[in-house]
């Protein structure tokens, strides 16, 4: 079937000399046209769609990276201010409340390191060589909770958190004091490390 389509010219004569042309299209030329006219605007649409995502994520990747700044800064600003905060109630803990209580835990410590070289004693004494300030505690405890045979030399020389304990040849040796000494020195390593970071 064919199509016949007038002419609507706004020059009155026209190139057929004045007379309107009429144009002619089959059917399939039709629809051919129509086809590519579709396809060109389908595709010229994702192509649009596409440059708008492509834009929406160099956005949304420019603005994440702004917030992850942001919470970056705040976080270490608030991890320096709670450092800053607590440090010195640390060093208080460590300086002032740590040594008394390592004092009142050296006697049950003695007491743990003792009871597995106890279950080789044959009848042989075990000797605990201490700080004469240390012996009441640590003497009290030990009558109380075993009736091994203990022989318990002074040493003024050790400090009151340190105690040798000596079984034959095997010794063993509790030092709270070095413990405190290595607590204290790791709080203020970390403080020191946080000032300078």
């Amino acid at each position: 079937m064919v199509l016949r389509l007038e002419v609507f010219d706004s020059e009155p004569g026209g190139p057929s000399g004045g007379r309107p042309e009429t144009v002619v299209l089959d059917t399939l030329a039709l629809e051919e046209a129509k086809l590519t006219a579709y396809e060109s605007g389908y595709s010229a649409g994702w192509e649009d769609a596409a440059a708008a995502q492509s834009e929406d994520r160099a956005r949304m990747s420019a603005d994440l990276a702004r917030s992850l700044q942001s919470l970056s800064f705040t976080y270490h600003e608030a991890r320096a201010h709670v450092l800053k905060a607590v440090e010195p109630l640390l060093r208080e803990v460590v300086g002032q409340l740590l040594p008394p209580i390592a004092r009142e835990a050296l006697a049950p410590v003695v007491l743990e390191t003792l009871m597995p070289l106890a279950e080789t004693l044959v009848d042989a004494p075990i000797t605990l060589v201490l700080n004469p300030a240390a012996r009441p505690a640590i003497e009290n405890l030990l009558e109380k909770a075993t009736g091994l045979p203990l022989v318990l030399q002074e040493e003024p020389t050790l400090g009151e958190g340190q105690v040798y304990l000596k079984l034959g040849d095997v010794e063993r040796e509790v030092n709270l004091d070095r413990a405190v000494a290595d607590i204290t020195a790791a709080v203020r390593g970390f403080f020191d490390l946080s000032g300078k970071d």
